[in-house]
C-alpha cells in the first residue's frame, strides 16, 4: 500500500525519468534528482522549461544550474500552513512534500483527541511535522542536531502564524531521549524522521541499521500513560515498511494498531513517485 499526498495546491511533481523527477514550487519549476526513479523519461526533462537543474558531480555531491532568476527562498502553501523554499546544496529545498500525508494523520489524530496533547519530533529538519501538530493544537518540542534546520523550523512556524506551542531544542537526539526520561518527562505523541547516515552536534554517529531498533526502545520509555500516536517515516532505500512495522509491534508491544505503507506523491503523469515508507502506531 502506497499513501500520496493528494491536496497539494502549491506543489506537483510534472514529470519522472532517468533519474530525475521535474517539480512545480509554486511558480518555479526545478529538475532533480531521485534515486527511486530508474524508468526511462517518457520526453526529454533536460529539454523542459525549467527554472534550475541539479547536477550531481562525479566527484560526489552537485550544484544547481540557472537558467532563469530563482528568488534565493519563496514561500509556498499546504491547507492552512505555509512553508519557505529555498534551493540548498545537496539537492534540497528545505521541505519534503511527500509529509503531507503524515501531517494530515498527526493533526487528524491530535484534533480528534479532544484533550492537552504532547508531541515530540525528532529529527525534526525545517518543522514541517512540528508546525502541522502544533496548528493542530499540540505542545511540540521539536529536537534537531543541525542549529540551521532548528532555525528554519521557526520561521516556518512564524509563517504559519504559530506564535507559541514550539519549544525548539539543537541537540542529539539519542542524548536528548536519555536526558528526557531521567526528568521524568512524557510525551502523547512522538515523531521521528531519522537519517540513513549521521552526525551529531558533537561528532556522534548514527547509522540508521543500528540505531533506529535502540531508539525506538528507548523512546518508548518517554510514552505517557494514554499515547496518542508513535510515528517513523524513513527515506532509507531498501528499509521497507515491514520493518518499521516489526520494530514498532516489538518495542511497543502491541498495544496500539499497528500500520506501516509506502509513502509517495501523485505525479501528473498518472503513476505514484515513491519517496520513502512510513509505520505507526495509533493507540485511539
Amino acid at each position: 500500500m502506497i499513501e500520496l499526498s493528494w491536496a497539494w495546491k502549491d506543489y506537483s511533481v510534472i514529470a519522472t525519468g532517468d533519474g530525475y523527477k521535474l517539480e512545480r514550487w509554486g511558480e518555479i519549476v526545478l529538475l532533480r534528482p531521485d534515486p527511486q526513479v530508474i524508468w526511462q523519461a517518457q520526453r526529454d526533462l533536460f529539454a523542459a522549461d525549467c527554472h534550475a537543474v541539479y547536477r550531481r558531480s562525479e566527484r560526489g555531491g552537485g550544484a544547481w544550474e540557472y537558467r532563469k532568476r530563482v528568488p534565493e527562498s519563496w514561500n509556498i502553501s499546504y491547507r492552512e500552513l505555509t512553508f519557505r523554499i529555498k534551493p540548498m546544496g545537496f539537492k534540497h529545498t528545505g521541505l519534503f512534500p511527500e509529509q503531507a500525508v503524515h501531517w494530515d494523520k498527526t493533526a487528524a489524530l491530535i484534533r480528534g483527541a479532544n484533550r492537552p496533547i504532547k508531541a515530540l519530533n525528532l529529527f525534526a529538519y525545517t518543522g514541517g511535522a512540528s508546525v502541522a501538530m502544533a496548528k493542530a493544537g499540540a505542545e511540540v518540542t521539536h529536537v534537531d542536531a543541525a542549529k540551521g534546520m532548528v532555525e528554519r523550523a521557526g520561521e516556518n512556524a512564524r509563517l504559519s502564524g504559530i506564535a507559541s506551542g514550539i519549544r525548539y531544542i539543537v541537540d542529539d537526539c539519542k542524548k536528548f531521549v536519555a536526558r528526557e526520561l531521567r526528568r521524568g518527562n512524557r510525551y502523547d505523541a512522538i515523531v521521528m524522521d531519522p537519517p540513513s547516515y549521521g552526525r551529531g552536534p558533537g561528532g556522534e554517529m548514527w547509522k540508521i541499521e543500528s540505531e533506529l531498533y535502540p531508539l525506538v526502545k528507548l523512546c518508548a520509555g518517554l510514552l505517557s500513560e494514554r499515547p496518542l500516536f508513535f510515528l517513523i517515516n524513513s527515506y532509507t532505500t531498501g528499509l521497507q515498511p515491514t520493518v518499521l512495522s516489526n520494530i514498532l509491534t516489538l518495542c511497543l508491544g502491541g498495544s496500539g494498531r499497528v500500520e506501516a505503507y509506502e509513502v509517495g506523491l501523485p505525479t501528473e503523469e498518472g503513476i505514484p513517485l515513491p519517496c520513502g515508507a512510513g509505520g505507526m502506531v495509533i493507540y485511539e
